[in-house]
Order: C-alpha cells, then sequence, then structure tokens
C-alpha cells in the first residue's frame, strides 16, 4: 500500500468520522511497484444517497486540511443497485 501511516490515519479518522466505518483503498496505489495515482476509497455505508454526497464532501475536506489537496476518488455503496466498480473494490481493495 503506497500511504504512509500518517496519511492512513486521516484517511481512516475521516471515514470513521463521517461514514462510521473503515474504507478499503483499491486501485494503483495498492501495488507498492506502481508510480503516482489518485487515492481511490470504496465505502459501503447504511446511509441515503444524499448523505452519502454530503459526507463524503466534508471528509474529503478533512482529508485535504489534513494533507494537503490531491486527488481521491471515493465510491460509496449505500445499499442500493449492485455496480460492478463494488465488486473490484471489494475483492483488489486493502483495509485502511
Amino acid at each position: 500500500m503506497r500511504l504512509s501511516p500518517t496519511e492512513q490515519q486521516v484517511i481512516r479518522d475521516a471515514s470513521l468520522r463521517y461514514f462510521g466505518v473503515r474504507p478499503r483503498l483499491f486501485g494503483s496505489r495498492v501495488d507498492d511497484y506502481k508510480a503516482g495515482g489518485d487515492i481511490d476509497l470504496y465505502i459501503e455505508a447504511p446511509i441515503s444517497p444524499q448523505q452519502g454526497v454530503e459526507a463524503r464532501l466534508h471528509m474529503v475536506a478533512d482529508i485535504w486540511k489534513a494533507l494537503g489537496e490531491r486527488k481521491i476518488d471515493v465510491v460509496i455503496n449505500t445499499g442500493g443497485e449492485p455496480l460492478a466498480i463494488y465488486e473490484i473494490a471489494k475483492s483488489e481493495g486493502v483495509w485502511v
């Protein structure tokens, strides 16, 4: 995983604060041998889609305040329609 312990803690704390769950990191940042890439996070939480949008905005703002602006993609599964990206994130992702 290409996130420092500090980055992991900030991301984990923000996810727990706004969603009540730990996120999974997926995508290129999981691979220690790749370079660059945005931070792709998967969150599964039993909330409404509207709550998910608001929580995501607050979470990313908190992460930016602590770590500086960077590209962060947050995929939120609120229990609605199943999407392929959810399965990919769950199977390839690692807990932060």
